[in-house]
């Protein structure tokens, strides 16, 4: 292919889509840094200043901070899924759903982003939604599982799964640098509460849509429909 048939006659075409594209990268790159140091909750400008370019050159890249965010986290929800995917494969189902839930409270607990991630929902970020379905989807089969084998108490819910996802979020944002491994006792606590026999009955879980309201009201706190009220 002759080059000049893909940028024309400006010789400034290829070199601005290069430095477009290195912007892009060095912002998603510094996202990715503040994001696992500060949690969502972090601006955009701090993001901005992380990556070294100006504020109007990020919101050309992501008008909104929804599309950083799924830009970010698109390999961390990969993650997420191959994890549903080793557990699945573990012999022993109650096992591999213990092991599942570590490994992805432990997630959490290394990037406070993605502790926040795992308790929103982003309904315009259609990849990194499509794989939280086939995590969930997954995971659902995982408990049936579970409960089959007498090790998971018959009254466990997917709904207590992003419930365990919510309360180790709190925790890791809580203790912070302070307390880095609380998380794993509070993880213990929940996992022993898991297996049969229960020892008393558990009050209704929550309705899907209740959760899913939970999750996209904590969204919009963390990602305002417009991400330039944080110019200023």
């Amino acid at each position: 292919m002759n080059p000049r048939d893909r940028f024309g006659d400006d010789p400034a075409a290829q070199p601005l889509r290069s430095d477009a594209e290195r912007n892009r990268a060095r912002i998603v790159a510094a996202a990715r840094t503040v994001f696992r140091r500060d949690g969502l909750n972090a601006s955009m400008a701090s993001v901005a200043r992380e990556a070294g370019v100006g504020i109007a050159t990020l919101f050309r890249r992501f008008p909104a901070k929804e599309e950083l965010v799924a830009a970010v986290f698109s390999d961390r929800m990969d993650a997420y899924v191959d994890a549903v995917g080793v557990a699945l494969d573990d012999p022993d189902p109650w096992h591999g759903l213990a092991g599942f839930i570590e490994t992805v409270c432990a997630m959490q607990a290394a990037d406070y982003g993605f502790a926040d991630v795992l308790t929103m929902t982003f309904p315009t970020a259609e990849a990194l939604e499509e794989r939280r379905n086939q995590a969930y989807e997954g995971v659902v089969k995982l408990i049936g599982r579970a409960k089959a084998t007498g090790r998971l108490r018959e009254d466990f819910t997917p709904e207590d799964l992003v419930l365990v996802h919510m309360a180790n979020a709190g925790v890791v944002n809580a203790t912070g640098d302070a307390a880095p491994d609380a998380w794993k006792r509070v993880v213990a606590l929940m996992l022993q509460s898991f297996e049969a026999p229960a020892r008393g009955a558990l009050p209704d879980p929550p309705e899907p849509r209740a959760l899913y309201q939970a999750m996209l009201r904590a969204n919009q706190a963390y990602c305002p429909p417009s991400g330039r009220q944080e110019e200023g």
